[in-house]
Order: C-alpha cells, then sequence, then structure tokens
C-alpha cells in the first residue's frame, strides 16, 4: 500500500481540527475535557467506530475508547493519546487558533490534539479508499497525562496489553524523528510546615514556611545532573501578607537517564530534612513514569515505520527522549512502541505553541501506512 495515493487535504484537516483546538480542556478541569471527549467520540463513531467512554476518577476526566470493525480477533494496533493540555481556559484569548503563513497557532496543537486528529485522519483516509488494515485498530483517548496520568495507568496498561502494537502520535521530535524510549519521570508532593505569628507586630515569633520552601527548593534543583535533573514547578503558600505563613506546599519533578539515576534521585529527595528544629518539611513521592528501554520488537516496528517514511520522502531517526508520555508505560511492559509520530511544530505548553502545517499530510501518512501494514 503506498500511502502517497491517499488524500490528505489540508484545509479540510485545519477545517475538523478547530473545533478541537478551541475547545480547552486543561487536565484539572474535568468538565472541559470531557466536552473535547465528546466532540472526539463523536467524530469517531461517524467514522463507523464503536466508541465507549470510560468515566473519570480522582477528580480527572473520562476516557474514550473506540473500536472498529475487524474480521480478526488477533491483538491488533492500539492508538493512543491523551485530549488534556497545560494550558488555562482563557488562554484563546492569549494563544487563539489562527493560521500564519506555513504554521498554525492553538493551545495543545502541537501537545497533542494535532497527533490525534491526523491519526484519525489517517483511519478515515483507509476507509475512503477502500484499505482494510490486516489487524484491527482501536483508539484509546485520555484525560490526565500531562499530570503524569494517575487516574488512567491502569486503562492503558489493561489496553495496550490486549494488542500487538501501540503508536502514539505525540509531537514529532525537533529533527522529524520518532521515539523508542523515554528516561524515567518521577514526581513528588513537598509541604513545609512552620509557625505562624503577625508579620507586622511579632515578626521574630513566627518562622516561615515559604522562606523553607525557598531553602529546600534551591537544594533540590541544586541536585541536578546530567543524568538527573530536578526542577520545583508548583509552589502555594500564604494568605495574608500580614501572617507568617504556616503551610507552604509545592510540587516537583525529576527525570533520570537511566533506573539507577532515578532510584538515587528518588533516595536524595526522600531523604530532604528540615533546615531547622523550628520549622518541618515533608517530601512524598507521587507519580512516576518508569524507565522505557527500547527492545528488538520496537526496533523492528520503527525499522518498518522508516521504511514507510522514506518512501514518503523523509527520514524518522530513533531516539530517546525526555518528557515523558504514556508510552513510557506500555514501552515498560515490553510491549512494541512508536512514540512521536505526531505533527511537527514547536513551542508546546507556551503561548506560542503551534504546528507545521505541511507536516498534517505528511505524518498523517505515515501513521496511515503502518496501520495499513502492519501485521
Amino acid at each position: 500500500m503506498d500511502p502517497n495515493g491517499l488524500n490528505f487535504d489540508t484545509t479540510a484537516m485545519l477545517a475538523g481540527l478547530r473545533p478541537w483546538i478551541e475547545c480547552e480542556s486543561p487536565t484539572y478541569d474535568a468538565a472541559a475535557v470531557n466536552r473535547v471527549m465528546d466532540m472526539a467520540g463523536r467524530d469517531l463513531a461517524i467514522m463507523g467506530a464503536r466508541v465507549e467512554r470510560i468515566a473519570g476518577r480522582m477528580g480527572f476526566g473520562d476516557c474514550v475508547r473506540a473500536s472498529f470493525g475487524h474480521p480478526s480477533s488477533a491483538p491488533g494496533i492500539l492508538v493512543m493519546g491523551h485530549m488534556d493540555t497545560v494550558h488555562p481556559i482563557g488562554t484563546l484569548a492569549h494563544l487563539p487558533f489562527r493560521v500564519d503563513g506555513e504554521r498554525c497557532y492553538g493551545p495543545g496543537i502541537l501537545d497533542m490534539k494535532g497527533g490525534n486528529y491526523i491519526a484519525l485522519e489517517a483511519i478515515r483516509q483507509l476507509q475512503r479508499a477502500g484499505i482494510a488494515t490486516k489487524l484491527p485498530v482501536t483508539v484509546l483517548l485520555t484525560s490526565d497525562e500531562e499530570v503524569g496520568s494517575p487516574s488512567t495507568r491502569d486503562v492503558i496498561e489493561a489496553e495496550a496489553a490486549r494488542h500487538t502494537f501501540v503508536l502514539i502520535p505525540e509531537p514529532a521530535r525537533p529533527n522529524g524523528g520518532v521515539v523508542t524510549g523515554r528516561y524515567a519521570i518521577a514526581r513528588f508532593h513537598l509541604e513545609a510546615t512552620g509557625k505562624p505569628s503577625h508579620a507586622g507586630a511579632r515578626l521574630a515569633d513566627g518562622r516561615s514556611a515559604i522562606r523553607e520552601m525557598a531553602r529546600q527548593i534551591i537544594a533540590i534543583e541544586d541536585m541536578t545532573t546530567e543524568d538527573c535533573t530536578f526542577s520545583v514547578g508548583v509552589m502555594h503558600g500564604g494568605q495574608w501578607v500580614n501572617c507568617v505563613t504556616t503551610t507552604c506546599t509545592g510540587e516537583a519533578l525529576s527525570m533520570a537517564k537511566t533506573q539507577e539515576h532515578l532510584d538515587r534521585g528518588v533516595a536524595a529527595m526522600l531523604g530532604l530534612r528540615a533546615s531547622g528544629n523550628d520549622v518541618q518539611f515533608k517530601v512524598e513521592r507521587t507519580v512516576t513514569r518508569p524507565m522505557w528501554d527500547p527492545n528488538a520488537a520496537t526496533e523492528a516496528l520503527w525499522r518498518h515505520a522508516q521504511g514507510i517514511a522514506l518512501g514518503l520522502g523523509y527520514d524518522i531517526p530513533a531516539q530517546y527522549s525526555g518528557g515523558g508520555s504514556d508510552g513510557n508505560f506500555t514501552g515498560a511492559m515490553g510491549i512494541p512502541t512508536l512514540d512521536g509520530l505526531g505533527v511537527a511544530g514547536d513551542g508546546f505548553h507556551t503561548l506560542t505553541e503551534h504546528i507545521r502545517i505541511e507536516s498534517l499530510a505528511r505524518r498523517g501518512k505515515l501513521i496511515a501506512g503502518l496501520l495499513a501494514t502492519l501485521e
């Protein structure tokens, strides 16, 4: 099957993608995530899929699972992506969906609604061309990837275990490559406790939790090495400026290039102690994405995809990547997983997030070629 012959219409794809982008879906807003799941579920139903809704939990949104009829009952191909984004409601005012030359902007368009959309378009184009896939195809859209998938990991792993291959349309690498392995990531909850007092009249009587957290943030980030990084991305503390703050909380993230480095980093975090006897400091490990080392089956999957890409006129070098994705789970399970199959662009998680429009068809054809030829 030559995917060059498929009719990927970029203008039509942008028109179909736009409602997804303009339906803002930050992870922590379950109702907003469910609204975009409604849209995606409807699109999949129109395509003839059997659409199921998996109820959210832990305060997060639902998942959508869609399967396409197939004569075979053999384990097939799982196409998996997340519909939640890091952008809060109201981001559209600062980052509206807009086409500017060869780029298209919008919150979540690169990470990763654009990739999810081209995966659906790949299925749609195969249907229109009358090309049957050799294996059954299932689409799983999840709701909490941006916070480490705490409520969906069990769904992801259970669904992946029923499939032979996992394809993940996360953004393409800057060099156009795909991902065949990812570093491990651990997240931590931080809590500093001080002693309250009136900041104006009795400052010396108090012990500031914010001050303690500030000390710990510097200590945590100073542990960063080339092989294991540490960052504190969230901090909450205080309510009244005239009160010495009693409690301050934070969230930290560590990325490690090997399991050994991860274990060492986790031990260092859990070993942190308060700077003095008059304050307290606690660290709790929360979500962890396991190390994903590629195996021979993933290598073979990439070689197969590379052959399709070369036939389309470009290469897709394989690489390890940081950042984490749900591919960490499926790859660590040993299931052949190919990540980074999505659109090309830049600025994800920022107010300059955009895709390169030409990559919609180019990467869509790659996914279509995989779906049609994997067996």
